[in-house]
């Protein structure tokens, strides 16, 4: 295999499952295209399903055990011909179509709700779509190939950077170079094409392939400067060629595999330098191992499988069971099942992790940007540990699709903005009472330029929205009066000091331009706006902080982080805490919210077996503990809690739940009061509270909602059942909080000042209190005495004989001794 040592995969095995481990209850499509027709990232495998214009989505792995649920995303109204998972956001899919369009698609976490739409479309480009490819180090590239072009794609900006049209006929494949600089195609004119696409759309080299023009393929092999292509000889021999572009004239080596008439499709793992081929319609797996510098093309196995292949796709490195020793993983797509195949190179010890196997691989944190990289940019994909213990934790979520265009309808700034008047808020109620269907034309957005973490409208500005981000950086946007009419590119102020990713910010209750940042840094930041600098850093956190909340005053902040602790801050007075608690067990997630006028905190969280509850703290007594836990159900989101200080009711949901919790919270035991919770029919992405000033006092609203789900948004509504409409209810609408008016400036509070807002009733002028409300004379429960005396003796007889039979019951019933059993006749002596 190698002319020097022995190689270290010279003993792998292919090790087809048990029917057990299957992923069944499939029905693959019989398209005929270039695509692999199946194709997996580190959360989910997407497929091409029987139905036209369907992939069939099944996560990779299934949880604790059970069995996975094969979803459907209906993507196009043709046959979708290719597909690609984004190398860095595993939840990213690219899908090409015989309708000329590509999508993408950004898949959930569960397989709940899987989307109805696509993030983007691009195209349509005049021809079907054959082949989807993302860019290796670039985020927010794709190139596509339709017809006898290439077209290479940025994505965030829906625009093509460049296209190759240098071929004379059908695409057949295209591949990047690892180090994304270079790409190759074949083509049905049988020739073999190297491209600069930052140089020039025309190729820079090319060669003759191989003699037949039926269906074939080319690969890089990493990030060398050789290749590997898989085509037909003039005798119809299926044959692999390896090609080195430095001396691209001739293939250095060439090898005839079989006379089988089905397209190959290769794979290769340039970690490990094996291929696997397979043709499709077929039951065998090819295994080789490649060695350009000698060259060699050795066959390490070979595996027949029980079904014939329609598509063939590999798992991410960083999905593999490397403390198995597991290479390789290969899923084999069949017409009703996945057979994921592992190859496995058998050591001694399986306790150990094998170095030597499993080097460093490419990780998931791309090295440049879409502009960068059509400027010169060639920086590389950063290397990351298999090594259990050393693998990497974070996440890559890609800014091309909604996460950082904030989709703005025209009246969206005036939701959380302060009413003209005191029963209504007229711009938002406008826009609420015209349900519909949005256009189909584009809605004017916000580009933030990276993925939003977190983001918040200025309670005292309305066309002020905060948006944090996971460059470090908040930006401040200034919506138009009327709101968005084209899309917004330049913020109005950056705020820089954070050193990683921001993950919540909140602006002052009180003050005006005070805002308050927490960040992965483990630090919380307060922003003077109207300077734009930073006033205050708080310390004293060890891990992640989950949520900070001001009191209702302003003048102090509590957090909770994963390190299990609850903190009280007084900003003004010193960066450290004042006090610090013990917070939820678990390390999932956790938030909190001031209750009960600011005297108490209420915490949601996890325990340590990841149920959810909920936690009341009194606030001056955080190292005691919490006064009560309340347990509510498993489920795998936060809950994000909302209190209507006017009630005292808290509100409990998260992203995914189909229902939301209510309890009333009380300084005294028990603490927690339930309430009627609501249930909708499917689950919710999004859920936020209106102001209380829109509640239609009149039908006895407490509390209005806006529900995101799939592809609507609806209006939810909180009623007390009340008998008497007609009077205002002023023990549930006490005077509330006029929170859009700031008490005083940020600069003040900053200086030590303290102020309080007024507050205003909700009465309309036409309603009297039902505290008001005349006092009914209490209706009658006995008869009069009048009544009783004009009665006859034998009437008042009657019914007194009457009344006595009813409580006696009816004498038909028998007595309890009648039921009651005799004893034999020789006991009684």
């Amino acid at each position: 295999m190698n002319r020097f040592k022995a190689s270290k995969f010279r003993h792998t095995e292919a090790r087809p499952p048990r029917r057990e481990a299957w992923i069944g209850g499939i029905r693959a499509g019989s398209i005929t295209s270039y695509g692999n027709n199946v194709k997996a990232s580190c959360c989910w495998i997407a497929f091409n399903a029987e139905a036209s214009g369907v992939l069939g989505i099944v996560p990779l792995e299934c949880e604790d055990g059970g069995k996975r649920t094969v979803s459907q995303l209906c993507c196009h109204s043709d046959v979708v011909t290719d597909f690609d998972f984004s190398p860095f956001d595993q939840l990213l899919l690219a899908t090409g179509s015989a309708d000329e369009t590509v999508k993408v698609w950004r898949l959930p976490q569960s397989s709940q709700d899987i989307p109805s739409g696509a993030g983007l479309t691009l195209g349509p480009g005049g021809a079907p779509v054959d082949m989807l490819q993302f860019h290796p180090t670039a985020d927010g590239i794709l190139a596509s190939g339709t017809g006898k072009r290439v077209t290479i794609w940025d994505m965030e900006q829906q625009q093509p950077l460049t296209v190759l049209d240098s071929h004379r006929d059908q695409l057949q494949s295209l591949a990047w170079k690892r180090d994304g600089s270079l790409l190759g195609t074949s083509c049905k004119d049988k020739k073999l094409r190297i491209f600069d696409p930052r140089v020039s759309p025309a190729a820079s080299q090319s060669v003759l392939g191989h003699e037949n023009n039926k269906d074939s393929r080319l690969l890089w092999m990493g990030s060398s400067d050789c290749l590997i292509s898989i085509g037909f000889s003039q005798m119809r021999e299926r044959e692999v060629k390896l090609w080195d572009m430095r001396r691209f004239s001739g293939a250095m080596l060439s090898m005839a595999l079989d006379t089988s008439p089905g397209a190959a499709i290769p794979l290769y793992d340039a970690d490990t330098g094996l291929l696997v081929v397979a043709g499709k319609g077929e039951n065998l797996l090819y295994c080789f191992e490649v060695a350009p510098a000698q060259p060699a093309l050795t066959q390490v196995t070979q595996c027949r499988t029980e079904g014939s292949t329609r598509g063939l796709a590999t798992v991410p490195r960083l999905a593999l069971d490397v403390m198995a020793c597991e290479v390789l993983r290969v899923l084999q797509l069949t017409d009703t099942a996945l057979v994921p195949v592992s190859y496995v190179v058998p050591r001694k010890s399986v306790q150990d992790f094998h170095e030597d196997l499993f080097p460093d691989c490419t990780g998931t944190l791309p090295a440049t940007g879409a502009q960068a990289w059509w400027a010169g940019d060639s920086q590389q994909v950063g290397r990351v540990s298999l090594h259990p213990a050393r693998r990497p934790t974070e996440t890559f979520t890609s800014p091309v699709i909604a996460c950082t265009w904030l989709q703005a309808a025209n009246t969206s700034p005036t939701i959380d903005a302060g009413p003209t008047n005191t029963n209504t808020d007229t711009n938002t109620d406008q826009s609420l009472s015209k349900p519909g269907r949005l256009p189909d034309a584009a809605i004017p957005t916000i580009q933030n330029s990276v993925a939003v973490t977190d983001l918040f409208w200025d309670p005292f500005d309305p066309q002020r929205l905060a948006v944090a981000g996971e460059d470090a950086k908040i930006r401040l946007w200034r919506i138009p009066e009327g709101g968005l009419q084209e899309t917004l590119q330049e913020p109005e102020a950056v705020l820089q000091g954070h050193t990683e990713k921001i993950y919540s910010i909140r602006f002052h209750p009180v003050a005006s331009d005070l805002l308050v940042s927490s960040s992965y840094d483990m630090t919380v930041r307060i922003w003077e706006l109207s300077t734009g600098r930073e006033a205050l850093c708080l310390q004293g956190h060890t891990d992640q902080i989950f949520s900070l909340a001001w009191s209702p005053d302003g003048k102090k902040l509590a957090t909770v982080s994963k390190d299990g602790r609850l903190r009280l801050y007084e900003p003004r007075r010193s960066p450290l805490p004042q006090q610090e608690g013990p917070g939820p067990e678990g390390a999932r997630g956790a938030r909190l919210v001031w209750v009960c006028g600011g005297d108490y905190l209420l915490v949601s969280g996890f325990d340590s077996r990841s149920e959810r509850r909920i936690l009341l703290y009194q606030a001056q007594a955080l190292p005691k503990g919490p006064l009560s836990v309340l347990g509510l159900d498993v489920a795998p989101s936060t809950l994000l809690p909302f209190y209507d200080e006017d009630t005292s009711v808290v509100f409990l949901t998260g992203k995914g739940d189909t229902r939301v919790f209510l309890y009333e919270v009380t300084p005294e035991p028990p603490y927690f009061l339930e309430c009627n919770s609501f249930t909708s029919g499917e689950p919710h992405k999004g859920f936020i509270f209106l102001p209380k000033t829109v509640c239609e006092v009149r039908e006895v609203e407490f509390a209005r909602a806006l529900r995101l789900g799939q592809s609507t948004l609806e209006p939810v509504a909180f009623h007390v059942p009340r008998i008497k409409k007609e009077y205002f209810q002023d023990d549930i609408y006490p005077p509330t909080r006029v929170w859009w008016e700031p008490a005083l400036s940020g600069t003040a509070w900053l200086s030590g000042e303290d102020g309080q807002q007024r507050r205003s009733s909700l009465q309309p002028t036409d309603m009297t209190p039902v505290s008001q409300a005349p006092k009914e004379a209490p209706a009658r429960k006995f008869v009069p005495a009048a009544v009783y005396l004009e009665k006859s003796d034998e009437q008042k007889k009657e019914e007194l004989l009457s009344a006595m039979v009813a409580r006696l019951g009816n004498r038909e019933d028998p007595l309890p001794q009648d039921s009651f059993e005799g004893v034999d006749e020789d006991e009684w002596d």
